[in-house]
């Protein structure tokens, strides 16, 4: 899938890297939620949790057409976050 990066919604200096954040999305162990509130359902948002190459926890909201993927927002994982990734991840590997 292709990445639409023609104006990114963020730029403060901890904000992930345009890189990470392509990583994260594309961590084959990540994990991918849609939304259950009826406020994000109708503007087709998803959510992401992944890992960088260097371990970096981010969680990603984003919007596709099916051919296209658009970040709408990127921050690192927060603790409970990272917790939930990690537990299921051994879910999977077990």
């Amino acid at each position: 899938m292709e990445y639409d990066w023609s104006d990114p919604p963020f730029s403060a200096k901890d904000a992930p890297t345009i890189r990470e954040i392509e990583e994260a999305l594309e961590d084959p162990n990540g994990l991918r939620f849609y939304p259950d509130s009826p406020r994000f359902a109708t503007a087709s948002r998803f959510f992401a949790m992944g890992k960088t190459l260097a371990g970096r926890g981010l969680f990603v909201v984003y919007r596709t057409d099916g051919k296209k993927i658009r970040v709408i927002a990127a921050r690192q994982m927060t603790e409970e976050e990272d917790n939930f990734y990690e537990r299921k991840l051994q879910e999977l590997i077990a």
